[in-house]
């Protein structure tokens, strides 16, 4: 079975999500994390009552347009 790993950085740990499974783990470096996401994943899916995905997530990269930038002016100072 292949999943999807999304890792984000956090405040102090990456992040890792699984949105297939909507299973989250996280470790100190991208990797630790993926391999914690991993386990959590393989132990989800022990469990008999677990949820298994009909179909994979579809990830996208989206471009949005900025088209306006804040100075110091606009902010207030």
């Amino acid at each position: 079975m292949k999943i999807t790993a999304v890792v984000k950085k956090g405040e102090k740990q990456y992040v890792a999500l699984c949105p297939e499974l909507d299973v989250v783990s996280q470790g100190y470096t991208v990797k630790e994390a993926v391999a914690n996401l991993k386990e959590a994943c393989e132990l989800y899916l022990e469990d008999e009552d677990a949820e298994i995905p009909a179909a994979t997530a579809v990830i996208k990269t989206l471009e949005i347009p900025f088209n306006y930038v804040k100075t110091a002016c606009a902010v207030g100072a």
